[in-house]
């Protein structure tokens, strides 16, 4: 009956006893009458007479007719979309089943076409092989029908692609000759390796027929490439089914599988490949960990991103001290801020390198950056061997030191002449030379060499017949500007100029720092990979493989480890899985496909036996007898519910009950809910609240009861001095207990030291040094006329006391106010800063611009110092009473040390909120004209 279909016909024949049910349904008795109970008139009345049932309501009639018709129908087991066709009995029924990636996205329609055809040779009593491709172990000998169904349950799909020429070997081997009556060969559609003449293979075994069991392929998508580029990422996307315009979002996820960024490919009429450019920053590209179509889960349409797209961890070494009033005449300043947004920079802590590169070498960098280094000590050159053979990368800088080694050192990719090039040398050219165009083979393909990059200096090399090969840039008159050479699993890189711009200008514009992107992207991001056991190509064990469903599982046991070099698998295998291999320090990433790999659709040409096609989707059987009888359960259950209320039954509930019932029912769902909120409030909050729209200067509570007070009125006296001397005006002094309370709120905190106060804890001079680091100044008065801090001579117990403070504290270098420091001309102009004394000077943040020779005004002033120190007993100079008056006298006294001491209060305070906007030239006219000069 075109999809329906019933398995038991016959039982249908129930059909024509539908009248006869409607004669026996539609009597039902009468319904009770009510009668008035009293005895007397119950005798009475009592009077014998033939009653006779009436007639039940059509309607209801015809409701015990439509649920008889469902059990007759439900007994006959309808079923929707029948199977039109079914096995072959002359032989046993093959299932050849693909569990590949491909797979993972519908596998249980597939489990449901398997166990429809294993029923099919249950019923026919034929054995069943049942054999996937995807697995490495294969076991086709025919069976019976509930093994196989065992073996069906067990299965899962693969992340792999499918092997069908070693299933269909096990098979034949497995029949022994025997002839299949049918093989079922449930597949993705995609074409794999090996399987051009898949269906002549089936043909060779000389089966009945053939039934090939697929979907159209029209939602089969895989990531096949993907490329870091300047700008983007690149990911290329194929589809299995070339057909209209599509568009496939991708997107990029990080290792906890947060989306970061997505791109779109748009696919063309007819094609079968699209791109899609994820634009990101490259800091947030370093994040990315893989990339995913979503909504498919596969292992097809994800891809894996390793350590070549992270951050690496450069080191960088000088042959020259850094000079820092001098940065732009580092070796590593440049090298520095082009790494900086991509790399982390690891920096040695000692000046002797035969310290610290071992130090170095123990944190596994993926690269090291050496500038103007022209010979290590005789003990480093084998460890750094070592370190190159195991995939690490040195790049080195070229130099008056580097052109001054003798040659035959082995950490240079060619043989360099003794001395340099240079305008006006013994090796010298007419003019400065600009750079040639990049090689098309080289890391730095693609970029635009730069026409104002001119070179004046550099080291040669000797000619060599590999020098051309060993070239990655070059001057346009030929000679080598970048070269290389692979040693081991490692790599050496020579720029034949200097880091800075003292031979080129090359380290001062854009292409530098592309160019050294590029080169350290080069270099391993997990650093040099451990040694294996003396075999010459290092391998790396599975840390994390992929799943079918496109999940990453730490089960690794049947992967084997991947070799490295150029036995590197380029695609997965049943040895080694798509997934993650090497350790948590770092790892390279096996995907599924091969590179610019394309899916075609599986070639079902060249087979002799009978093909017969089915869908995939839509074709499964469905058996309506559990719906039917479901909805005859619901009839009879209405059934019996319209008895009973035509009975009476629910005649005596109270009728106002149930209208109370239903109107307090009803205020319920009427009254809104009262929206909860969370309490997060903690003590103190409204204190902290009234702090926000007012200034307010803070001092650190030391513990000592007088000290504290003494502070406090410091505060005070400063407060009203700033208010009826500036347009500020602070609130009250606040005491803060750096242990517990917010600190943001206060641009400085005065802290008097005391020796015989408690010690903070560590985790309060923690808190104290990461307000300094957001923004914030501390301003230490040991107020014992400190004269030389961090000098030789005897300190104070406050001094001492001040020492181990900063001890645990990561200060910046320290100096003494200069003359022409921004708090010197805030709003007063100041030459010193005393207090209740006057010998000790406010030491401050060392500038570490070069000062003008010219002006004597600060040429930059960046930032405002995070920590200033010193010994005059600011608080003790400011502290007032409650009328006014000072309490300390000055030592010696001087009403008008008193007020130069408010005055540098001011200083400090107009510092801290306008930071150094003095040092503007605007303001220099004005400040000579007050000076005098």
């Amino acid at each position: 009956m075109g999809a329906f279909a019933f398995a038991s016909p016959a039982i249908l024949g129930a059909l024509v006893l539908l009248p006869a049910i409607w004669w026996l349904l539609k009597l039902t008795p009468p319904r009770p009458q009510q009668e008035v109970f009293p005895p007397l008139k119950i005798l009475a009345r009592v009077i014998k007479r033939e009653e006779t049932p009436a007639k039940s309501p059509w309607w209801l009639t015809l409701l015990r007719m439509l649920m008889a018709t469902l059990v007759i129908l439900a007994l006959a087991e309808p079923v929707l979309n029948p199977r039109t066709t079914t096995i072959t009995a002359g032989g046993p029924l093959a299932i050849v089943m693909d569990n590949g990636w491909a797979s993972a996205n519908d596998w249980p329609n597939r489990k449901t076409m398997a166990e429809t055809l294993i029923d099919e040779a249950e019923k026919q009593n034929v054995p069943v092989s049942l054999i996937f491709t995807a697995e490495q172990q294969q076991d086709a000998v025919p069976g019976a029908a509930a093994s196989a169904r065992e073996k069906l349950e067990a299965a899962n799909p693969r992340p792999l692609t499918p092997d069908r020429d070693r299933a269909l070997v096990a098979l034949q081997a497995a029949l022994q000759g025997v002839r299949p009556g049918t093989i079922a060969f449930i597949s993705d559609g995609i074409a794999a390796r090996e399987d051009e003449r898949i269906m002549a293979r089936f043909s060779e075994l000389s089966p009945q027929d053939i039934r090939l069991i697929a979907e159209d392929g029209s939602k089969v998508l895989a990531l096949t490439g993907a490329d870091n580029k300047a700008d983007s990422l690149s990911v290329k996307v194929s589809r299995l089914a070339a057909g209209a315009p599509q568009q496939v979002t991708v997107d990029a996820q990080d290792q906890q599988g947060r989306p970061l960024a997505s791109g779109v490919a748009s696919f063309a009429p007819e094609a079968t490949t699209a791109t899609a450019d994820i634009a990101a920053p490259f800091e947030l590209r370093n994040d990315f960990a893989r990339l995913s179509i979503p909504g498919l889960a596969n292992a097809g349409t994800v891809h894996l991103l390793d350590d070549g797209f992270r951050r690496r961890r450069v080191a960088l070494l000088s042959g020259d001290a850094s000079d820092e009033f001098q940065p732009l005449l580092s070796p590593l300043y440049y090298i520095e801020r082009a790494l900086q947004p991509y790399a982390d920079i690891i920096k040695p802590q000692e000046k002797d390198l035969a310290v610290s590169l071992p130090e170095l070498l123990q944190q596994n960098p993926s690269a090291i950056i050496m500038a103007d280094i022209g010979r290590l000590p005789q003990d480093m050159y084998e460890p750094m061997q070592q370190w190159l053979n195991k995939g690490g990368m040195l790049i080195r800088f070229a130099g008056p030191r580097l052109a001054a080694a003798p040659a035959g050192d082995p950490l240079v990719p060619v043989t360099l002449r003794q001395g340099e090039r240079e305008l006006g040398g013994a090796l010298s050219w007419a003019e400065p030379q600009p750079l040639a165009d990049f090689p098309a083979n080289g890391p730095f393909a693609g970029l635009s060499a730069p026409k104002d990059v001119l070179v004046k200096r550099q080291v040669l090399a000797e000619p060599t017949p590999d020098l051309a090969e060993r070239t990655w840039a070059s001057l346009a008159d030929g000679t080598p500007l970048v070269t290389e050479k692979n040693t081991g699993a490692g790599r050496i890189v020579l720029f034949h100029v200097s880091a800075e711009a003292t031979w080129s200008n090359l380290p001062i514009t854009g292409e530098f720092v592309e160019m050294l992107r590029r080169v350290v992207q080069l270099a391993n991001a997990g650093g040099a990979v451990a040694e294996n056991n003396g075999v010459s190509a290092p391998s790396l064990p599975p840390y994390r493989l992929l799943t079918a469903n496109g999940a990453l599982t730490a089960e690794t046991a049947m992967a084997r480890p991947m070799e490295l070099g150029p036995r590197r698998p380029q695609a997965a295998s049943f040895d080694n899985p798509p997934g993650l291999y090497g350790s948590e320090d770092g790892y390279s990433a096996l995907n599924l496909l091969p590179r610019n790999a394309e899916l075609k659709p599986l070639n079902t040409e060249g087979g002799t036996a009978p093909l017969v096609r089915e869908a995939l989707s839509g074709q499964n059987a469905v058996a309506l007898k559990p719906p039917l009888l479901t909805i005859a359960l619901a009839l009879f259950l209405l059934d019996s519910l319209i008895v009973l209320i035509m009975g009476g039954a629910f005649a005596r509930i109270d009728r106002r009950g149930a209208t109370a019932a239903l109107i307090g029912l009803g205020l319920i769902l009427a009254t809104p809910a009262d929206h909860a909120r969370a309490n997060d409030a903690r003590p103190g909050d409204e204190q902290l609240l009234t702090r926000l729209d007012t200034t307010h200067l803070a001092y650190v509570k030391t513990g000592e009861a007088d000290v504290d007070q003494l502070s406090e009125r410091g505060l005070q006296g400063l407060t009203e001095f700033l208010t009826y001397r500036t347009t500020l005006e602070p609130g009250a002094p606040v005491g803060v207990d750096i242990s517990r309370d917010e600190l943001s709120l206060y641009p400085i905190i005065f802290w008097p030291i005391s020796a015989s106060a408690p010690m903070p804890s560590a985790a309060a001079i923690s808190r104290i040094d990461a307000y300094m680091r957001a923004g914030g100044t501390v301003l230490f008065d040991t107020r014992d006329q400190l004269q030389g801090f961090g000098g030789d001579g005897g300190v104070s117990a406050n001094g001492e006391r001040l020492r181990q403070i900063l001890a645990n504290i990561d200060i910046p270098p320290l100096e003494p106010v200069p003359k022409d420091h921004v708090l010197t001309r805030s709003f007063y102009l100041l030459t010193s800063f005393p207090g209740r004394y006057s010998g000790s000077p406010l030491w401050v943040e060392s500038r570490q611009e070069a000062r003008s020779s010219k002006s004597g005004v600060s040429s930059s002033g960046d930032g405002v110092t995070p920590i200033m120190i010193t010994g005059n007993d600011l608080l003790a100079a400011w502290a007032v009473d409650g009328n006014g008056l000072p309490v300390m006298p000055t030592v010696p006294p001087d009403e008008t040390q008193r007020e130069m001491s408010y005055r540098a209060g001011v200083n400090i305070m107009m510092y801290m909120l306008t930071g150094n906007y003095k040092a503007d030239q605007v303001h220099v006219p004005a400040l000579l004209e007050r000076l005098g000069q």
